[in-house]
C-alpha cells in the first residue's frame, strides 16, 4: 500500500497543477488573452475613476467569473474533441451551450461595467 501524502503537500501540489492549468489557458487561448487585456483596461479605469469598494468587488467578481467560465468552456471543448474528433451534431450542441454560458457571463459583465463607468463619463 502506498503511503498517503501529508495534507499540506497534497494541497500544494493541487495549487501547482491549477496554476499550471491557468498558465496554459492564458498562453494558448486567444479568447482568454482578449479577456486578460479587457481585465487590465477596466482595472486601469477603476484606478483612474477611483471606483468604490463595492464597484471593485463587482468588477473583480465579473472578471473572475468570465475568465473561469471561459476556462471551463475550453476544457469542455477539449474533452468533446477528444471523445469525438469528427464533427457530430451532439458534440456541436454541447460546445454551443458551453460557449453560450461564457456569452451570458460576458453580457452581465458588460452591463455591470456600464453601470459602473457610464455615470463617470456623464
Amino acid at each position: 500500500m502506498q503511503k498517503k501524502e501529508p495534507f499540506i503537500i497534497n494541497r500544494l501540489k493541487s495549487v501547482g497543477y491549477a496554476f499550471k492549468g491557468m498558465l496554459i489557458l492564458v498562453k494558448t487561448e486567444s479568447s482568454i488573452k482578449i479577456q486578460v487585456f479587457i481585465a487590465v483596461v477596466v482595472t486601469i479605469a477603476g484606478f483612474y475613476f477611483d471606483i468604490s469598494a463595492t464597484e471593485w468587488i463587482a468588477q473583480v467578481a465579473m472578471i473572475g467569473l468570465v475568465m473561469s467560465i471561459e476556462g471551463i468552456n475550453t476544457a469542455i471543448e477539449y474533452i468533446a474533441d477528444f471523445i469525438h474528433p469528427e464533427h457530430h451534431p451532439k458534440i456541436g450542441l454541447i460546445k454551443d451551450i458551453s460557449a453560450g454560458a461564457v456569452f451570458i457571463a460576458s453580457i452581465v459583465a458588460v452591463i455591470i461595467a456600464a453601470i459602473i463607468y457610464l455615470p463617470k463619463f456623464f
